[in-house]
């Protein structure tokens, strides 16, 4: 058994860059142990992740602000607080803000994240529509 003490005062909440695109910050809640990893992760309005997948899945737990998320190959689907999004193991993917919100949300990653290519503006615009 481990225990995982809440955010001390003191932390930095730390800028993520090479896989998302905008300004986006996390916390961890618990750092990689046993091939699951969490975080709480904050998305400015239009940050959002490159697209991705967990080779054990995901789960999302929005809890503040809304946004997209999209399946390779289906329309993005919007979410918003309260909601929870189970991404099933190696289903290409990517999350992030709306356009005039910024999301919150913590991310249960399951296994390695294959980091792939950038979200480009005119797939994050689609989703807008």
């Amino acid at each position: 058994m481990q225990i995982f003490h809440g955010r001390e005062n003191s932390a930095k909440s730390e800028s993520r860059g090479p896989t998302f695109t905008g300004q986006v910050w996390a916390d961890p809640v618990m750092p990689s142990t046993g091939g699951v990893m969490i975080n709480n992760v904050f998305f400015t309005p239009g940050a959002r992740t490159f697209w991705h997948a967990h080779a054990q899945g995901q789960i999302l737990q929005v809890t503040a602000g809304k946004g997209w998320i999209c399946v390779a190959g289906q329309q993005a689907q919007p979410i918003r607080a309260g909601d929870t999004v189970w991404i099933p193991a190696d289903e290409r993917h990517w999350h992030g803000a709306a356009a005039d919100s910024y999301l919150l949300h913590t991310a249960i990653s399951l296994g390695k994240t294959d980091w792939q290519d950038e979200v480009v503006e005119a797939d994050y615009a689609g989703a807008k529509a």
